[in-house]
């Protein structure tokens, strides 16, 4: 294991206190604290927007060990495919050891990386007990501090202030601010609302021949509309769907003009994570917080109309509550997580309208759900072609 950089304490909300050893920026910041089951992949994990104001605890041990790839590395559309946004997303890092990197496409280590996006970093953690003790109590806020001059006091002081970061905006913090066009040729249109989108679901939708235009979040649902879109994508993200009631409105327009062209070319809408979330909430449904979020690449799914079970990657705090999705809504329950049984997806009866709780990408994770984009762009075909 490297050698320590920096003195770090990270200091829960229920008073625990963790002491080890600091890499990456040098500061301290506050966040949700979350564990992620997965076991390679970190790269990916840190630069996907669902984690965005959260302190991510990686329970694998050995982390660090293929360090950071170059961004130069991308898919035949020029999208980065060891990257899921442009910056690290998470507010801090927290793992077990610390491993140099020795890798053929390593262009900087882990620590390197994270002090260049300004995110500090905390090894030396037995980050398994950590996790089960946010099982058990449930996910907390916490504060990590690395190379801090305040005292030990003073920063446990401090952390007694932390604010909830769910009660803020935080897809206004990561969505894009302006249009991007994403073109492979002839292909069928299709917009992405931008709520924190993984660069995997764009390679996905690229790779099957479909053109992209990723809109902000806050853009109205006319808008999208006056594009005439042959589908629409709405993407993950973090934080609270309560707490952006604006895009749920518009989610609701955008159901409507689907309804509205009849069944042969109805509008094809795809709702992931937040995107599912935010679909529920349009129909009516209210959400609510898991105890402690599904965070990792190996949480079991049963297809509910297939009977079939897949392994799925996740990462999300907030669920759609089954009993209250209106009977009269056309939606029913299509999917569901065999460790919990919450809701993991949502179909409507008539129309080309899917919804996923989980990454169908991966990124990092297992890659067999990506056939739900498949599904996605065969329902754009049939409403382009009035099949």
């Amino acid at each position: 294991m490297p050698s320590p950089e920096k003195t770090a304490v990270l200091i829960l909300e229920d008073g625990t206190i963790l002491l080890g050893e600091g890499f990456g920026a040098q500061k301290t910041i506050i966040g949700e604290v979350v564990f992620n089951t997965g076991m390679v992949g970190y790269p990916e994990s840190l630069t996907d927007a669902s984690y965005f104001g959260q302190i991510l605890v990686q329970t694998w041990p050995l982390v660090g060990n293929y360090g950071v790839a170059r961004r130069e590395i991308c898919d035949p559309f020029g999208v980065p495919l060891h990257f899921e946004s442009d910056r690290v997303q998470v507010s801090g890092y927290v793992i077990s050891e610390l491993e140099s990197p020795s890798h053929w496409s390593a262009r900087e280590s882990l620590s390197e990386w994270l002090a260049d996006n300004g995110v500090p970093g905390i090894a030396g953690i037995d980050t398994r007990e950590l996790t089960k003790k946010l099982r058990i109590q449930g996910t907390m806020l916490g504060q990590l501090s690395v190379g801090s001059s305040s005292t030990l006091e003073q920063l446990t002081k401090d952390a007694k202030t932390i604010q909830d970061p769910n009660a803020l905006d935080l897809v206004g913090r990561v969505s894009i601010r302006e249009e991007r066009e994403y073109n492979v040729g002839v292909g069928p249109r299709v917009v992405v609302i931008d709520c924190g989108t993984k660069l995997g679901i764009l390679r996905n939708l690229l790779a099957r021949g479909l053109n992209v235009v990723l809109v902000p979040y806050d853009t109205p649902a006319r808008e999208i509309l006056a594009m005439e879109p042959a589908g629409v994508v709405i993407s993950n993200g973090p934080g609270d769907p309560a707490a952006i009631p604006q895009i749920a409105a518009a989610t609701r327009t955008l159901l409507d003009a689907a309804a509205s062209r009849g069944m042969n070319r109805a509008l094809p809408i795809l709702g992931i994570c937040l995107g599912h979330q935010l679909i529920g909430r349009a129909i009516g449904s209210t959400t609510s917080r898991l105890p402690f979020g599904h965070h990792g690449a190996n949480h079991p799914v049963q297809d509910l109309r297939t009977g079939r079970v897949a392994i799925t990657s996740q990462n999300h705090e907030f669920q759609v509550d089954e009993a209250s999705i209106p009977s009269d809504s056309g939606f029913v329950v299509s999917s569901r997580n065999l460790n919990d049984g919450s809701v993991e997806g949502l179909a409507h009866e008539r129309l080309p309208i899917r919804t996923y709780q989980y990454h169908p990408e991966g990124a990092p994770g297992p890659r067999d759900n990506e056939p739900v984009f498949d599904a996605f762009v065969s329902a754009v075909n049939a409403a382009v072609s009035g099949r």
